[in-house]
C-alpha cells in the first residue's frame, strides 16, 4: 500500500487531499510508475485523467460502471483486482479509505507519508496500523519549507 495520511490518519475530504506536498507527489510517481495500481472508484475519479505508465485497476460495487481508457480496468472485488496482477512483482494499493481497509490484509509492505498535522475536517481515513503486524524498517523526515506547508516523514513498514 502507498498513502499519505496525517497524524490522525486523515486522508482527505470531499474526494480531495487536504495538503499539497510536491515532493511526496514526486515520490509517489517514482515508486508507482511501471506498476499496476489498485484503487477505489472515488480515488480514480479524483484524478483529472489516468496517470501515465501505470495500469489502473478500479474497484467498484457498481456493475454498470465502465472506463473507456486502455490503461484502466474495472473490477468488483480486491480478489479480482489482485488476480489481474499475478504476473507483476509489485502492485500498489493507492486508496481510498475503504480500499485501504480491505487491502491491508493482502499487503506485505506499506509506504506511508505521515503528514505532521491533524485535519478535523477530514471525511476519509487510513486504517490504524496494528504494530503487532507491522515493523517500521525505514523513515526519512522532510521539513516544512516554502513549497511544503507541513513537515512530513516517509515511513516504510514491512509485515512481520
Amino acid at each position: 500500500m502507498i498513502a499519505a495520511a496525517a497524524e490522525d490518519n486523515a486522508l482527505g475530504k470531499d474526494n480531495d487531499l487536504l495538503w499539497h506536498l510536491p515532493d511526496d507527489f514526486k515520490r509517489f510517481k517514482k515508486l508507482t510508475t511501471g506498476h499496476p495500481m489498485i484503487m477505489g472508484r472515488k480515488t480514480y475519479e479524483s484524478f483529472p485523467k489516468p496517470l501515465p505508465n501505470r495500469k489502473h485497476i478500479v474497484i467498484t460495487r457498481d456493475t454498470s460502471y465502465t472506463i473507456a481508457h486502455e490503461n484502466c480496468v474495472v473490477v468488483h472485488s480486491m480478489e479480482e483486482a489482485l488476480g489481474l496482477t499475478q504476473d507483476h512483482s509489485l502492485t500498489y494499493i493507492i486508496g481510498g479509505g475503504e480500499i485501504y481497509n480491505i487491502g491491508e490484509s493482502f499487503s506485505n509492505k506499506i509506504e506511508l507519508t505521515r503528514i505532521h498535522g491533524t485535519f478535523e475536517e477530514a471525511d476519509t481515513f487510513f486504517p490504524e496500523l496494528n504494530t503487532a503486524d507491522w515493523e517500521l524498517v525505514q523513515e526519512e523526515f522532510h521539513p516544512e519549507d516554502e513549497r511544503h506547508k507541513y513537515a512530513f516523514t516517509y515511513l516504510t513498514y514491512q509485515r512481520k
